[in-house]
């Protein structure tokens, strides 16, 4: 089971944003790369703090996994939905400002960005969409094929070395503090920090040596995503200059209104009429699932508000803690209007022990019948 991100960082739910940073540069000082040399555990305990304060420093993240937990980022959290798959270059561009004071820039040797002459990668902006999804897409699961305009690297354009940073990416600053000389480091004003500048570029390209392209992109929706919910997909948002990575593409799902079903978390709603015929006599009906029409049995005598309960016809945990269930509620129709033969009929039964309500104990009342259905 992966771990809480309060957890990860050693900081309470209520931490401030100062706090949460103040946590993270402490764990990312203690695991970093340089001073745990080929050591594994200190390298996933650096992956996890940084997966940890990615979402927790960002006010809209922190939020939605306030609300829902790890289930907000499953397939697109973080850095590609877990610690094991974390990018040290991501860590390193992302949050160089957490590491540069006490390691001299980005990532004092780890992964090509050390103070000895390593190159900072740039990368691209996210890019985000919102895609809709019915009920039964939200059900079953769906590959969404996607147009996106993204910017790309135009053919033809050539890049050399930043004459600023010598193809570092960074520029070194030394300052003489009371503890003595200390150095740092920031990335290169002139490129951007990728280390190159556009030597030619065709006419159609900005200044980046970029165009844009429509791109028709395949999105994978797992079964069970939540309106609000965001996936990613890596590397496929604005191309960087040079040799720097692809931005992502942030997919946020919305859920369509369904005709005849009404979602609450993993369990379905479905509103039954019958008439009062079919309620006195029995009847067997076809409902509308996800997965389909079913047919179910109506018994006879059934009261008007009772809840049927249908195992594993909801909506498929994301979790993968099994299916939610479908909820039908029967509702008795009432005619409003009678001919004379029919009022003659309810004028006879008045009084009739029949027609005359008797509530048993196994009838359960509205309120139990909504306790019940949350239990």
């Amino acid at each position: 089971m992966k771990e809480d991100f309060y957890d990860v960082l050693g900081i309470s739910k209520g931490a401030s944003a100062a706090e949460i940073k103040k946590a993270y540069r402490k764990m990312a000082i203690k695991y970093h790369p340089d001073k745990n040399p080929d050591d594994a555990k200190a390298e996933d305990m650096f992956k996890k703090s940084a997966e940890a304060y990615e979402v927790l420093s960002d006010p809209d993240k922190r939020a939605r996994y306030d609300q829902m937990g790890h289930a907000a980022f499953d397939g697109s959290g973080g850095f590609g939905g877990g610690a094991g798959n974390m990018n040290m270059d991501d860590i390193f561009s992302q949050f160089g400002d957490i590491f540069g004071s006490a390691f001299g820039g980005g990532g004092g040797g780890f992964g090509g960005f050390g103070g000895g002459g390593g190159q900072r990668r740039a990368k691209g902006s996210n890019l985000r969409i919102r895609v809709k999804l019915t009920l039964e897409e939200i059900a079953n699961g769906v590959e969404k094929k996607i147009k996106v305009k993204r910017k790309v690297q135009a053919a033809g354009t050539t890049y050399k070395t930043c004459s600023t940073c010598h193809g570092t990416g960074q520029v070194t600053r030394v300052t003489n503090t009371i503890l003595g000389r200390m150095q740092t480091a920031s990335p290169c004003n002139v490129c951007g920090g990728s280390g190159q500048m556009i030597d030619k570029r065709p006419s159609d390209a900005d200044s980046q040596g970029l165009i844009l392209k429509e791109e028709t992109i395949s999105v994978k929706i797992p079964a069970g995503v939540v309106e609000g919910m965001q996936l990613k997909v890596s590397g496929k948002g604005n191309e960087a200059p040079g040799n720097g990575i692809a931005g992502d593409l942030l997919v946020a799902i919305e859920e369509k209104e369904h005709e005849f079903l009404q979602r609450e978390g993993d369990n379905l709603h479905y509103d039954l009429y019958i008439s009062y015929s079919e309620a006195v006599l029995g009847a067997s009906k076809e409902i509308q699932t996800v997965t389909g029409k079913v047919r179910i049995k109506i018994d006879s005598g059934v009261q008007s508000g009772k809840i049927l309960r249908l195992r594993g016809k909801g909506i498929p945990s994301i979790n993968g803690y099994g299916k939610g269930d479908l909820l039908v509620h029967v509702n008795v129709w009432t005619p409003k209007t009678l001919s004379k033969e029919q009022k003659d009929f309810f004028e006879r039964m008045q009084g009739d022990e029949n027609f005359t309500p008797n509530p048993e104990k196994s009838d359960k009342s509205f309120f139990e019948k909504v306790k019940d259905m949350f239990s």
